[in-house]
């Protein structure tokens, strides 16, 4: 894996440019799910297609919020106690390391000012919300559909190699 930088030029080691471009090649496979999209290339690669010239890329990008589940005072209050006070514990733990007393006083300490500061701060922040936001969720960035495209020299035979996957299926 490499890691590119917005001012990097070129290529990098694996001679992918490192500029965000848009793919390049013709289309042998379109696909539903990401997953499908992932198979599809796995097919290829098992049967020695050069997947080197292969790209998925993700069509009409969405975002998507999924709501897990409606929040309450108990919830809100119960998450902010619990982040304090691993945050209180570790703060506790490191003082403890370099304290010259006792270790056992600053990781208590630590562990009831986490989870008092947690619980203030977690209530600050859904009262601020006035009601208005009753829920937790997760949001992602999913696409409409994943075309799989492949570099013009080996795109016939890569078309015919999913053809035949899709017919078996």
């Amino acid at each position: 894996m490499t890691t590119a930088t917005p001012f990097a030029t070129g290529t990098n080691s694996t001679g992918v440019n490192a500029l965000p471009t848009p793919p390049t090649g013709w289309p042998i496979g379109s696909y539903g799910t990401y997953e499908e999209a992932q198979r599809a290339v796995d097919h290829l690669a098992d049967n020695k297609f050069p997947v080197a010239d292969v790209t998925i890329v993700g069509i009409e990008p969405m975002i998507v919020e999924r709501v897990t589940g409606r929040l309450t005072w108990g919830r809100v209050l119960g998450g902010g106690a619990a982040s304090g006070a691993w945050f209180g514990l570790f703060v506790g733990l490191l003082l403890g390391l370099f304290s010259t007393g006792g270790a056992l006083a600053p990781i208590v300490t630590g562990l009831v000012v986490g989870t008092v500061f947690g619980l203030a701060s977690a209530a600050t922040r859904y009262a601020a919300t006035r009601g208005r936001r009753d829920f937790a969720s997760v949001t992602q960035l999913v696409a409409g559909r994943y075309d799989v495209l492949s570099n013009p020299r080996s795109a016939e035979r890569g078309k015919e190699m999913l053809t035949a996957l899709a017919w078996r299926s």
